[in-house]
């Protein structure tokens, strides 16, 4: 496809983050100075996820009061709308917005606030994954999550663990992970960005419904086999993971020997304004360095369809707005 037809194409997102994904027109008018598109973007050159991760500070700035919320949400839907995506499930840490006078509650409201107006003017359908953070306690972020399960159905869809996998491997949050369970919350859980497959496998172990990332996987047959078999989806995020360094190089990178392994595998921004890209960027690059053809890119948004977090009345709308354009 042309880069014009993938702009056009219906499209579903379900790996992005909002504070890597605020509009350069947001950040300038919240800070009310001229951002530099190299505070918030990593350069090409980029060494690490811990380099990348250093582009997050200002953008968490702008998210400390439900007026940044409430805008932040509406800025973002107005930003996918432009390339036609159709339905997203954006995450967020609502702990790293908590304040003296901004409690969990109100954080998420905020956001749902915003992103609602957002919905109604722009016509994306959207949920909010919950991100707890590896670097919070427990108790904070099951708190948290407890918040966010009452928001269940209403705006959020899921709850996910993020943050810096090499220091806090999956083993550490396995009780978390029950507890959020029994709760009857949904989750996803970033895993094998950086290398360990094994966050992998006992994610998948504890009841993720999908994989973030997911790269550590590459010539894990087994591992594969029994993501596979219990339709995890995995959600790749292609420009973000060569600048990471979570691959080395595209010949190394594994979405071909995921398709072909007949994964659920899903294709991601990750963070739109830290990767400077998009969902049309991203479909382009793997159709150019993956060998990507174009049924096997309908394919891979009917496995976001497919794995997302929607109600199934969502889905099927999605379907049918997906095989129209075929």
């Amino acid at each position: 496809m042309t880069t014009e037809q993938l702009k056009r194409l219906p499209k579903i997102e379900l790996h992005c983050h909002l504070d890597g994904s605020l509009s350069m027109e947001f950040l300038r008018k919240k800070t009310n100075r001229t951002v530099l598109e190299q505070e918030v973007q990593v350069s090409k050159d980029c060494g690490s996820l811990a380099e990348y991760l250093e582009k997050f500070v200002l953008p968490g700035q702008c998210l400390m009061d439900e007026e940044g919320l409430r805008e932040a949400g509406y800025d973002f839907l107005r930003s996918v709308s432009r390339e036609h995506v159709i339905y997203t499930e954006v995450r967020f840490a609502p702990l790293l917005s908590v304040g003296p006078c901004l409690n969990t509650e109100r954080v998420i409201a905020s956001l749902l606030e915003g992103l609602t107006k957002g919905q109604q003017e722009f016509g994306v359908e959207f949920n909010v994954i919950t991100c707890a953070m590896r670097h919070h306690s427990q108790e904070e972020n099951l708190a948290m999550l407890k918040t966010a399960r009452e928001f269940l159905g209403a705006g959020v869809c899921a709850a996910d663990l993020a943050g810096a996998e090499a220091s806090y491997p999956m083993s550490g949050f396995l009780e978390m992970f029950q507890k959020v369970k029994r709760m009857g919350l949904p989750f996803t859980i970033h895993a094998g960005e950086c290398g360990n497959a094994r966050n992998i496998a006992e994610a998948v172990e504890i009841g993720a419904g999908r994989i973030g990332h997911g790269i550590a996987m590459a010539g894990k047959p087994k591992l594969q086999q029994i993501c596979r078999e219990r339709h995890i989806g995995i959600e790749v995020c292609p420009v973000s993971n060569l600048q990471t360094k979570a691959a080395k190089s595209w010949q190394e990178y594994p979405l071909r020997e995921f398709l072909d392994a007949g994964l659920l595998v899903s294709v991601n921004t990750d963070n739109r304004t830290v990767s400077a890209t998009s969902l049309t960027r991203e479909l382009e690059v793997i159709q150019n360095n993956c060998g990507i053809c174009d049924e096997e890119i309908r394919l891979l948004l009917r496995n976001a369809i497919e794995t997302s977090f929607a109600d199934e009345s969502v889905k099927e709308r999605l379907k049918k707005q997906l095989a129209q354009d075929s």
